[in-house]
């Protein structure tokens, strides 16, 4: 809405429910209107760190990169061919590829030998220009400084760049005269590769006389075994014959001889198993006879035929019937007898053969197994001959080798020696660097001004948050939690509603005026609808039930109070309605000097004399009648919980449809929290740019702590200049809806007034604005 003066008020929608908001959160709507607020801030941070980034840049020394690459060959030439090996590793094998060689080489270019040798060189110890890091054209001054400092210096400007997937590395220089700069680094890169190639060859010169102090031991101890092993052979009569070929001898004897052996037991075997069945032969059946021995024996054979023919032809005399004594049976008997001795005879004659022949095998075998036992003997001794043997055959063989690996290795020393080869070489040499490094101007002082603008947006996020004042409508909502009835805007000079507060006016005498009656002396004004729109939030607050009486208090002193007080009473008031506006205020009452009334009577008075009529006062608003807080008590809490309060607030509401109570803070005092048990809602005030958010909250607690009726929140003295409310608040401008022709006319006159008043403003310092 908008007084007829131009100035906007805000309408808001009444809230019957709000939540509080996270503490802390900020979103980016939040963030800009800090910004666009505290914009002289934010610019002058920024300006300041930009143009400090600008001057820091712009003073400082140009500093100049000289740069040379150097190669690590793995491998280098070999003027003596793959077969000679260098004695030094020269990154040819494995510990080639591992990664610590090259971090070795890197920290080696940068150690304070080689520098020490470049600074000796060039003699930079007495260079003030290279001590000073001095520009070309500046005056060099007259230095002198041990060789480490200047050394330690030089080492400061080094940096090593190995390129990536590869044996390169590029070698750095630092300096704010690019000649120097070339020159030092080109004695750096050749004093680097001279004592790559001076330690190998050290290295190679002490591996080569180690060498040739072992060979000549070595060729003694050679000699030595030699002779060991001849006296070995000698003593031990040892042929030429290598062992192995008289162990192979012996073995080949062992084999025949055991072999003969076999033959020899298995032939006796053999001649006593024959013995043995021809002892089985009886006299009784002397044809009972082993097969063998009948084959092997034709005359065997025959006698036994002879014999079984005798016993044939007896048995057949004896068949046909002749008897024992006739003649041929006796000629039968007889050709048997003498069968049979002979037949028993040739058995006796087989085996004595056999024995004799068991005699012989039996003295084969004992021969044969002396000369087997002599043969394994002598093998067990040319096994014991041939460890020792072994021994010292391997004891001059290795030193064999030795002497021939160390006599190679001596003369492929003495020879590398005197190629001197290097694995290192310079790929690119320095040049004369052309542009500086340092200072980057364009891109330091972009980052400078990137920096500048984050701290100005920083620094204005800072004084925002740091205002701890409660400021909008949403902060109302969000921070305490109570339905937003409303705002009043602040009253300028003259009592009508503007941005500008009489204090606020320099060299000027300020005139106040009866600021708490615009409503009713300009009910035309924004303040005047402003109050409107919170009298009609009230009333929809609660339509079923509409507050009859309403406390006005705030969390902490000056915050508007009697203001928002008298307001409302005179908005109701105009809407036909009896209203009592009561001063319960009995520490610090303002209500009779608003209104011009005595402070003589009032609620002490009526309290104590029992008597309302003199304690009400008719004001010159119809409708409004005011009952003074009366002579101040000296116990102010304990008389408003007193059961005559009651009775008086209850005589009250009988007599006027709406009672206003206009009470202490609620925060340094109980009053007011004893007075919100008694009305129907509290209406808690707060100034905007000055109520802090702690207190406030602390003065929600207080009225749920008592579970009050909490009504809603008044925002007073809004300043609409503000950026909170030129940004993010849409208000109508109706200029001219209530003004009549002469106040059409003034109104020229009243723009201007303030176009002068908002000039004035801007050149003095800012007060915070009255109720």
């Amino acid at each position: 809405m908008t007084d007829a003066s131009g100035t906007s008020t805000l309408t808001p929608k009444p809230t019957q429910a709000v939540e509080r908001a996270p503490e802390g959160a900020l979103s980016p709507a939040v963030v800009w209107q800090m910004v666009r607020k505290y914009w002289s801030t934010a610019l002058g941070a920024a300006l300041v760190v930009s143009l400090a980034a600008t001057f820091n840049t712009l003073g400082q020394v140009k500093i100049y990169q000289a740069q040379s690459t150097i190669l690590f060959d793995p491998n280098p030439p070999r003027p003596l061919g793959q077969k000679v090996e260098n004695i030094v590793d020269l990154g040819s094998g494995s510990f080639w590829d591992n990664r610590e060689y090259y971090e070795t080489q890197y920290k080696i270019i940068q150690s304070m030998k080689v520098a020490t040798a470049v600074v000796s060189e060039l003699g930079l110890q007495h260079d003030g220009g290279f001590l000073g890091n001095l520009p070309p054209g500046t005056p060099s001054p007259d230095a002198s400084v041990p060789e480490e400092i200047a050394a330690e210096v030089l080492r400061g400007r080094i940096k090593v760049d190995p390129v990536k997937e590869s044996r390169l590395a590029v070698i750095k220089l630092e300096d704010a005269d690019p000649q120097r700069a070339q020159r030092i680094l080109n004695v750096l890169v050749d004093t680097y590769v001279q004592q790559n190639l001076d330690d190998a060859v050290t290295s190679t010169a002490t591996a080569a006389d180690w060498l040739r102090s072992q060979l000549d031991k070595l060729k003694v101890d050679l000699e030595s075994s030699e002779m060991a092993l001849h006296d070995y052979k000698e003593t031990k009569n040892i042929l030429s014959v290598a062992i192995d070929d008289q162990s192979n001898m012996l073995r080949e004897e062992m084999k025949q001889l055991n072999d003969t052996l076999t033959t020899v037991r298995t032939r006796k075997e053999e001649f006593q198993a024959r013995r043995d069945e021809l002892a089985k032969v009886k006299g009784e059946n002397p044809t009972d006879l082993p097969a063998s021995e009948l084959l092997e024996s034709h005359v065997l054979m025959g006698l036994r035929t002879s014999y079984e023919e005798a016993i044939r032809t007896r048995d057949g005399l004896l068949g046909e019937g002749k008897g024992r004594n006739y003649p041929d049976v006796k000629e039968a008997d007889a050709r048997a007898d003498a069968a049979k001795k002979a037949l028993l005879a040739e058995v006796k004659n087989i085996q004595r053969a056999l024995d004799k022949d068991l005699a012989v095998l039996k003295r084969q075998e004992a021969g044969l197994s002396g000369l087997f036992e002599r043969s394994k003997k002598q093998a067990l001794d040319l096994n014991l001959l041939e460890i020792e043997y072994n021994r010292l055959r391997r004891s001059k063989e290795n030193n064999e080798k030795l002497y021939s690996l160390v006599l190679e290795r001596t003369k492929e020393s003495d020879l590398a020696r005197v190629l001197r080869v290097n694995n290192i070489r310079v790929l690119d040499r320095p040049l004369v660097p052309r542009a500086p490094v340092r200072p980057q101007v364009t891109r330091s002082i972009a980052i400078g001004v990137f920096l500048g603008v984050l701290l100005g947006i920083a620094t204005a996020l800072a004084r925002g948050l740091l205002d701890r004042s409660l400021k909008t409508p949403d902060e109302v909502e969000k921070d305490l939690g109570l339905p937003f009835l409303g705002l009043l805007p602040e009253i300028d000079e003259g009592g009508k509603p503007g941005a500008h507060s009489p204090r606020r006016q320099r060299g000027k005498p300020v005139r106040v005026m009866n600021s708490e009656l615009i409503v009713h002396e300009q009910p035309t004004s924004g303040i005047a609808e402003a109050a409107r729109t919170i009298r009609t939030n009230l009333l929809f607050m609660a339509p079923d039930k509409p507050y009859r009486t309403l406390l006005i208090t705030s969390a902490g002193p000056s915050e508007g109070k009697t203001t928002v007080a008298t307001c409302i009473a005179i908005v109701m008031a105009q809407a036909g309605q009896k209203v009592a506006l009561i001063d319960c205020d009995l520490r610090r009452p303002r209500v009779h000097r608003v209104f011009r009334k005595t402070s003589e009577v009032g609620v002490t008075t009526a309290m104590l004399e029992d008597s309302l009529d003199e304690a009400v006062l008719e004001t010159d608003v119809p409708n409004l009648s005011v009952i003074p807080a009366g002579p101040i008590p000296p116990n102010p809490a304990e008389l408003l919980h007193s059961e005559k309060f009651k009775k008086f607030l209850d005589d009250v509401k009988k007599r006027f449809d709406r009672v206003i109570i206009d009470s202490p803070p609620i925060v340094p005092v109980t009053d007011a929290a004893v007075l919100s048990t008694l009305v129907d809602g509290t209406v808690l005030v707060v100034r905007a740019f000055k109520t802090t958010k702690d207190l406030a909250r602390h003065a929600v607690r207080a009225l749920q702590d008592i579970s009050a009726t909490k009504a809603g929140a008044v925002l007073n003295a809004v300043n609409f200049n503000r950026d909170e409310y030129k940004y993010r608040y849409y208000y109508y401008r109706r200029e001219g809806y209530y003004e009549g022709e002469d106040a059409a006319a003034a109104r020229p006159a009243r723009k201007a007034a303030r176009a002068k008043a908002a000039a004035e403003d801007e050149q003095g310092a800012g007060s915070a604005p009255p109720a």
